[in-house]
């Protein structure tokens, strides 16, 4: 038996039609705005977990990790320490400090709170 080679051309399409899925999407469709609220939400928490500035009020606060890879802490840019972190969700952060000897219990509004860029 002879073998016999055979060569294949893939052709390339120009016009990036294989992202076009043949129909328009709707953006005010429930899903579509379930989505972008989801994508959001989840862009706020990684910008809080990676240690981006955030405001509130005149202060500016940051996220500082362990370095075991636990929760961390919430450190004022200016003074220091403010808080310990307890529980970060996917729109909030509970947190507790001692004042004077009475735990004080701090809870963050991922949604409402504003990064510095």
């Amino acid at each position: 038996m002879n073998k016999v080679n055979i060569t294949v051309k893939k052709e390339v399409k120009l016009d990036n039609r294989v992202n076009n899925t043949g129909r328009p999407v709707n953006k005010k469709s429930a899903r579509q705005v379930r989505l972008a609220k989801q994508a959001h939400y989840n862009n706020v928490n990684t910008l809080f977990v990676t240690g981006n500035a955030f405001k509130i009020g005149n202060n500016e606060y940051t996220y500082k990790q362990l370095p075991s890879g636990k929760l961390g802490c919430i450190v004022d840019n200016v003074t220091g320490y403010v808080c310990n972190v307890s529980y970060i969700g996917r729109t909030k952060v509970q947190g507790f400090t001692f004042v004077l000897g009475k735990q004080v219990k701090v809870e963050l509004n991922l949604k409402t709170l504003q990064f510095v860029s």
